[in-house]
């Protein structure tokens, strides 16, 4: 099936979990963590006569598009998009390139988030790497 015509399910959005009791619910892994997402965010440059709100429309109904943000540098605008599998955000990124009007898409795909809470003392840090500890 051609990726335009994929179902908001098979993009990534899984089907609601039925319950005959509650009526739907949100879909689980059976072991309580939250199912693994795959992210990319997209640095995007319009083509000379696509204006940004074939763009913003475009991205209004594209399953995989969580954000995006107008920039002020080379690119026009950053996009997050997120996907259950790898397959399908490739499939939502060669979709942004060939039906948003995006000239240049470059896809940076996230592996994990950084840890950014600063340790009390480094060099106690059990966890920290030794060029992370202060030479004085």
């Amino acid at each position: 099936m051609s990726p335009w015509r994929m179902t908001r399910w098979e993009r990534g959005h899984p089907l609601p979990v039925t319950d005959p009791d509650n009526g739907p619910t949100e879909p689980t892994t059976g072991t309580g963590e939250p199912d693994r997402r795959h992210e990319a965010l997209v640095s995007v440059r319009l083509g000379p006569s696509a204006p940004g709100s074939h763009l913003v429309e475009y991205l209004r109904h594209e399953p995989c598009a969580v954000a995006a943000w107008w920039i002020a540098a080379d690119v026009d605008a950053v996009v997050r998009l997120s996907a259950d599998s790898m397959t399908v955000l490739h499939r939502a990124v060669a979709d942004l390139r060939r039906r948003a009007g995006v000239e240049v898409a470059v896809a940076h795909y996230i592996l994990r988030a950084l840890d950014l809470t600063d340790p009390a003392d480094p060099r106690t840090a059990k966890d920290s790497p030794a060029w992370a500890v202060p030479a004085a």
